[in-house]
């Protein structure tokens, strides 16, 4: 009889980390999803399911909304119930958000074996709920799945060493499956610059996005910016104009958004996944963020970190001279060493 596993998504970032685990974990365990619906999106989500064949969510709840303590509360009800009625062998979390530590505060009350995909992350902005939603995870975790070397010296910095194993980056297996099923196509221009840019301190308050507008206009390329319902709200809301060589299209489902980064000549973003996607795709990225928790995308020049100073963006996305490292974050098998290692958890 195969073991239990119950695997915890609410966000889109980690539909994209969920898929390629999913594929080696049904070969191994017996596996159950619960989808919290904390940001479910169907022209997001759907697209897993259409183009990849992804199984639906074994559980659908719709915990969207709400301030962050009464979402992960009625996140910690939910699952709970669930996790007890299933009685699975260990829980999987992914990266940060408060899906993320609801499923890990039930599994840490339930004495439930709980594995953390992406741990040992850090902006060191605890004013980000991601930074401490990550924090406390990785607290509680007992198998903690890890990009890189810098993550086990954060995680050494606050005395975790055991259960701390290196496995590369999962989201790396979606762009070699991408490549694998010629999801990925070159169309004929890409003589424009992709923007994606969501986090409060760059969109919700007027003088700041006014700023962040303004230094986009100057960028003597057109722009594509997929742009955030609440994000063109907010345009409307304060009166402020958009450049005519800005293109606004809706958020984009996860191919389409990675195929129009994949024919750009370059990113601005303040996410965190798309740093690592430009950077595979070897796209010249810049941040509009004080800090990454990417901290290897910034060597070679191929991502670059601005936030008080955008007056002179066109020098910094022209720069030619960048470095790609191949192998960063691993070799696109992340999901495979995962399984491996869950197996040795829980006595396979």
């Amino acid at each position: 009889m195969k073991k239990k596993i119950a695997a915890i998504i609410g966000a889109r970032p980690q539909f994209i980390k969920h898929y390629p685990f999913e594929l080696e974990a049904v070969k191994k365990f017996e596996l159950i999803t619960i989808h919290t619906g904390q940001h479910y999106d169907q022209n997001m989500s759907q697209v897993f399911f259409d183009q990849l064949g992804m199984k639906k969510p074994d559980y659908l709840l719709s915990l969207g909304g709400g301030n962050h303590g009464e979402q992960t509360g009625k996140m910690l009800i939910e699952i709970e119930k669930i996790v007890e009625a299933e009685k699975p062998d260990a829980l999987v979390v992914y990266g940060d958000t408060n899906s993320t530590l609801a499923g890990a505060l039930v599994a840490s009350k339930l004495h439930i074996k709980l594995i953390h995909i992406e741990a040992g992350l850090r902006s060191y902005n605890k004013d980000m709920p991601e930074e401490v939603n990550r924090v406390l995870t990785d607290h509680i975790s007992d198998l903690l799945l890890v990009p890189s070397q810098v993550s086990v010296d954060n995680l050494q910095k606050e005395g975790i060493r055991n259960g701390v194993v290196i496995v590369g980056d999962i989201m790396k297996d979606l762009i070699r499956i991408s490549k694998e099923k010629n999801i990925l196509k070159k169309t004929t221009s890409s003589d424009y610059f992709y923007v994606t840019l969501h986090r409060p301190y760059n969109v919700d308050e007027k003088d700041r996005l006014a700023y962040v507008l303004e230094a986009m206009a100057n960028v003597k390329k057109e722009l594509i910016f997929a742009i955030h319902p609440r994000t063109r709200k907010r345009i409307s809301d304060y009166g402020l104009q958009v450049a005519p060589h800005i293109e606004l299209i809706d958020p984009q489902p996860y191919f389409e958004n990675l195929n129009l980064l994949w024919n750009s000549s370059g990113l601005i973003t303040d996410s965190g996944g798309m740093q690592k996607e430009a950077y595979w795709l070897e796209k010249p990225c810049l941040t509009i963020r004080k800090e990454t928790e990417w901290v290897e995308t910034l060597e070679g020049g191929a991502n670059e970190l601005v936030f008080e100073d955008l007056s002179d963006l066109n020098t910094i996305l022209g720069n030619d001279d960048v470095n790609y490292n191949s192998d960063l974050y691993g070799d696109g098998l992340t999901s495979v060493k995962i399984v491996t290692e869950i197996e040795k958890l829980i006595g396979i």
